[in-house]
């Protein structure tokens, strides 16, 4: 906002000539909309009465939402008179005489008197300026909705460029080591945006007591265009997650498809986005539906103890089929899983020092005669070593949790053949597996960070050799996935970041061993 200074009266504001054009326009938009109504109405005499009643509440609205926009147009024209009359004000004493009775001041204390008024002038000025930012903020970067309510925008525009030796389950983010690929090549390369992220934010008015709000996030790593040239560069819009929230001061309950609470970190890598970093390789994660509460209990101004329960969608790590919507082995049984996670956070210098505790229950229908309990125990921490060091990281064990990224994605074996005389035993088994994944942050500069991480998922052998030629839902069965990572991670602004990343995979399946290394360089935009 430049105010105008002359040898008369103080001007407007220039910013408020725009304001009060951009109302006014919107006011003569509600007028020639209810012209157009009323218009409308007198040159179709056979309305019927239910029309007519709808274009007269239509009407109604109209009127109502210009006589708003009058009364926020009279209000903000009277806050900046006000502001230009004070500057006013301010303005004449500064052209007053210092001196008693209009005489001039004494020369000593001129300099002083002249200091003093430029200070106050510039002072003045900067006021201004920053009033003028707000303002073109407020009515450049608002983004409209249907509701009253604020609404904010976010994303992440990300490219990364990759270039993959030996053979993965995928070339733009690989989870583990393969034993072959389509073309038959070891070494690819290759570039990619499907990571990129939209996300919106709605901010509610106050429901008993509690803030009320909502968010919704995308990516495009949701499979590609059937038959589409360059398919692999167009990728599908998926939702990640959904949910709506209302948080009291010490309780929140949350309602949507949101990250699985029991696993609440994940290694530090914008290499991996489409599925959270090191799944698979003992990251527990899952986008499902679910409903929890949380409850924090203060224990001094530095410390407080978090207890998280809630039910999930029963999830088993089947893969959809097209068509319609099939029940999963897990919600074959009419119930939900249960999960629960009780966490002690301590701030030291600033940062939080967490442990935590969690466990799963999912039961599962997979045949007539086939039922098993799958569960998870987890344990996590992020503990800060130092101003510059952090430590994190996750441990679980479990039956049956493919749902939720243990056992390599993989909750029950099946064998390929009949038991007989040579081959007893089961033709059904639910899997064992234990896993978990380490990181050591270090934080270089405010800008700068590198981070080291290590993982690793283990189904274990005495299941899979309790079955003859036994196989599973996931396209290969594996009886190991472990990983390791290296990365940089610069932020030469808050809305830029560079990273360079290597990771090295190793896969177990029967009979074979298989490795895998990724370099990926990312580049990306915050908005």
């Amino acid at each position: 906002m430049e105010y105008l200074y002359s040898e008369g009266p103080l001007k407007y504001p220039t910013a408020l000539s725009s304001v009060l054009l951009s109302k006014a326009f919107r006011i003569g938009l509600v007028l020639a909309m209810g012209c157009d109504l009323v218009s409308a109405q007198n040159s179709s005499p056979g309305t019927t009465d239910t029309t007519l009643a709808q274009s007269v509440q239509e009407l109604r609205e109209q009127v109502q939402e210009l006589r708003a926009a009058v009364a926020e147009m009279k209000s903000e024209a009277s806050e900046y008179r006000a502001q230009s009359e004070e500057l006013r004000k301010e303005l004449e004493k500064l052209r007053a005489p210092a001196g008693p009775s209009g005489s001039a001041a004494p020369a000593a204390t001129e300099p002083a008197a002249s200091a003093s008024s430029e200070q106050r002038m510039s002072a003045m000025e900067e006021n201004a300026q920053l009033l003028a930012n707000e303002v073109r903020t407020q009515y450049q970067t608002k983004v409209e909705s249907a509701s009253k309510y604020r609404v904010r925008l976010s994303g992440l525009v990300l490219m990364n460029l990759f270039r993959n030796n030996g053979f993965v389950d995928n070339q733009d983010f690989p989870t583990y080591a393969a034993s072959t690929s389509n073309y038959g090549e070891r070494e690819t390369f290759g570039a990619t945006l499907r990571q990129s992220e939209l996300g919106l934010e709605v901010f509610g008015p106050n429901i008993a007591g509690a803030k009320s709000s909502g968010q919704i996030q995308f990516d495009f790593s949701g499979g590609f265009p059937i038959d589409a040239i360059n398919g692999v560069n167009t990728g599908v819009m998926r939702m990640r997650t959904a949910s709506a929230r209302l948080d009291w001061e010490n309780t929140s309950l949350i309602a949507g498809q949101d990250n699985l609470f029991i696993s609440p970190n994940a290694p530090t890598s914008f290499a991996s986005l489409a599925i959270p970093s090191f799944g698979y390789s003992g990251n527990l994660w899952a986008w499902t539906p679910q409903l929890r509460i949380e409850h924090r209990f203060n224990l001094s101004s530095d410390q407080n103890v978090s207890v998280q329960a809630g039910i999930l969608d029963n999830v088993t790590g089947e893969p959809s089929v097209p068509g319609n919507r099939l029940p999963l082995a897990g919600e074959s049984t009419a119930q939900p899983a249960y999960a629960a996670r009780t966490s002690w956070t301590r701030t030291i210098d600033g940062k939080p020092l967490t442990l935590g505790a969690s466990g799963y229950v999912s039961r599962q229908h997979w045949g007539p005669t086939w039922d098993v309990t799958g569960w998870a125990a987890a344990t996590d921490w992020r503990v800060p070593l130092s101003s510059r060091l952090e430590f994190s990281g996750e441990l679980f064990r479990g039956l049956a949790i493919g749902g939720i990224g243990g056992g390599i994605g993989q909750s029950v074996l099946f064998a390929n053949g009949n038991s007989n005389v040579l081959n007893p035993g089961p033709r059904f088994r639910p899997l064992n597996s234990a896993g978990g994944w380490s990181q050591l942050k270090v934080l270089a500069t405010p800008r700068l960070e590198f981070n080291g991480v290590f993982g690793m998922d283990s189904p274990f052998a005495t299941d899979i050799h309790a079955l003859y030629s036994p196989s599973s839902f996931y396209p290969q069965l594996l009886t190991s996935n472990r990983s390791e990572m290296v990365n940089f991670i610069f932020r030469p602004r808050s809305d830029l970041l560079v990273s360079g990343e290597y990771r090295h995979l190793h896969t177990s399946q029967i009979g074979a061993f298989n490795t895998a290394d990724q370099v990926n360089l990312v580049m990306g935009v915050l908005f």
